[in-house]
């Protein structure tokens, strides 16, 4: 969750681009575009994964196709943050697809919380990687994203009994593929 600081400070302003973009104003939507980008990309890239570009695309537009019908636009950071999680999540179930990260680059620029350890943080990377996009998504919510569980939930759309043994599950396979024995 974003916690004082720039996202405070970023709320009155964003409305006003929301109200201005929603008038046709298209510097308002560029400025609100240039705004959102980073903090999509942060949400969308530890659950995508390699398909992060796609799913922080895909985000944007759909925030661009449904932005007039924004009620509340002093909510826009939830309510792009549910968009991007749901964009993410459908984008690496389609995918599939999750190669182990070169230990020689470290981890993805998305990461909020990068260990100092390059090597640490590859290795991280990869065994997160390993995980069903289901477990995935839920560890990456919750620990990543530093989300609590009843938000994870409302995300996901899911039962919070769900999100619970999905994050069990998740942790139990994190550990397994970090040892080295697979997910």
């Amino acid at each position: 969750m974003e916690h004082g600081g720039a996202a405070d400070q970023d709320g009155p302003a964003a409305a006003g681009l929301v109200r201005r973009a929603q008038r046709g104003d298209v510097l308002a939507m560029d400025e609100l575009l240039t705004l959102l980008a980073p903090r999509v990309a942060r949400i969308c890239g530890p659950i995508a994964r390699q398909d992060a570009a796609d799913a922080t695309q895909e985000t944007l537009l759909a925030v661009l196709r449904h932005l007039p019908g924004l009620r509340a636009p002093e909510a826009l950071f939830g309510w792009v943050r549910a968009i991007a999680v749901r964009e993410s999540v459908r984008i690496a179930a389609r995918s599939r697809r999750t190669p182990p990260v070169d230990p020689a680059t470290g981890p993805p620029p998305a990461d909020p919380h990068p260990p100092a350890d390059p090597e640490l943080a590859a290795a991280l990377h990869d065994a997160l990687a390993r995980l069903p996009p289901a477990h995935r998504q839920v560890l990456t919510l919750r620990h990543l994203q530093d989300l609590d569980e009843r938000t994870v939930a409302a995300l996901l759309d899911l039962p919070l009994g769900t999100v619970r043994s999905r994050l069990h599950r998740a942790r139990a396979l994190f550990r397994r593929a970090w040892s080295g024995a697979g997910p």
